[in-house]
């Protein structure tokens, strides 16, 4: 690959994932869920017991995420992208200032993401954050929250 071709791969990377944070801050899930190849997978290594370690497709994405925007309003702030060796991979810390929409607690939360992309869609998106913070910010405890953001 020339210079050229890599920034071109790096910057269309990084524009899928700042997409990514545009659309989940503003609602916009199915514009989210088409950021992501048609087998893409939304993981979760530090999900809590009853949550899903991992989601794949566009149906699953959009099933689980499709009640995001009734629980949470959330901005995504101090994004920074780690250099990676290879152009398609975006890593990525950023925060979310925001408040939790049925209890008015607040939402803020630190992520670290890694994510896989091809031809600028997401194929696979490792998501590192604290479930504990979505658990006290809705209920104040993990007690059922997250079933009950999937049942609704």
């Amino acid at each position: 690959m020339t210079d050229t071709t890599i920034d071109k791969v790096r910057e269309a990377a990084r524009q899928t994932f700042r997409n990514h944070l545009e659309y989940l801050s503003s609602g916009r899930i199915p514009g989210w869920v088409d950021l992501f190849a048609d087998e893409g997978v939304l993981e979760f290594p530090y999900g809590p017991e009853g949550f899903p370690k991992a989601v794949s497709g566009r149906t699953e994405l959009h099933d689980y995420m499709q009640n995001f925007p009734k629980h949470f309003d959330v901005q995504f702030t101090d994004l920074v992208f780690h250099e990676t060796v290879d152009p398609s991979l975006v890593i990525a810390e950023f925060s979310s200032v925001g408040t939790a929409l049925t209890t008015g607690r607040p939402y803020n939360q630190t992520y670290i993401s890694v994510v896989e992309t091809t031809d600028g869609k997401i194929t696979r998106y490792v998501d590192f954050w604290n479930p504990q913070v979505a658990a006290d910010a809705l209920r104040g405890g993990a007690d059922g929250v997250f079933a009950t953001i999937a049942n609704d």
